[in-house]
């Protein structure tokens, strides 16, 4: 596999539904939120220069989510001070979106309890339009380009 991005996000005691397992609505967040950090803030490219995966976009241009496929495959339930571990790559690439692959687990070495896979779409304000993938996203996204999430069937 490529590159991945790993990252920590913590479970908040609003997560926890009525059966004391995190929420099918909050688990996306959890995915959501390392999502944002990957393309928008991780330190990918060193401390000097634009963090994010999508550092290169040109202003005006976001990411918007195209789809969103969730399979879950183990109960996740708050541990006060135990984050989620989060590991997210890029699985597709084509002409003007991308899709991230992500798995969410429990505990370090456990198999992962969630996994995802994104469609996100590069979308232009100003022109109202789908942006094309410059030469230097690309590259970016190349980078990360690993396998698509391991779905169910």
């Amino acid at each position: 596999m490529a590159e991945v991005f790993d990252c920590e996000i913590q479970a908040r005691y609003r997560d926890v539904n009525l059966g004391g397992h995190v929420d099918n609505v909050e688990a996306i967040r959890l995915i959501d939120e390392a999502r944002i950090q990957f393309l928008r803030f991780a330190p990918l490219r060193g401390p000097e220069e634009a963090p994010g995966l999508l550092a290169d976009l040109p202003s005006g241009v976001v990411e918007l989510v195209g789809s969103q496929r969730v399979d879950y495959h183990a109960e996740m339930r708050f541990a006060p001070f135990q984050p989620f571990l989060v590991r997210i790559w890029v699985s597709r690439v084509g002409g003007s979106s991308f899709s991230v692959a992500t798995e969410v687990r429990v505990e370090p070495g456990h198999e992962p309890a969630l996994v995802a896979e994104t469609a996100v779409v590069l979308w232009d304000h100003g022109a109202q339009s789908s942006w094309p993938l410059s030469d230097d996203v690309r590259r970016s996204l190349e980078r990360y380009r690993g396998a698509p999430a391991a779905l169910r069937g």
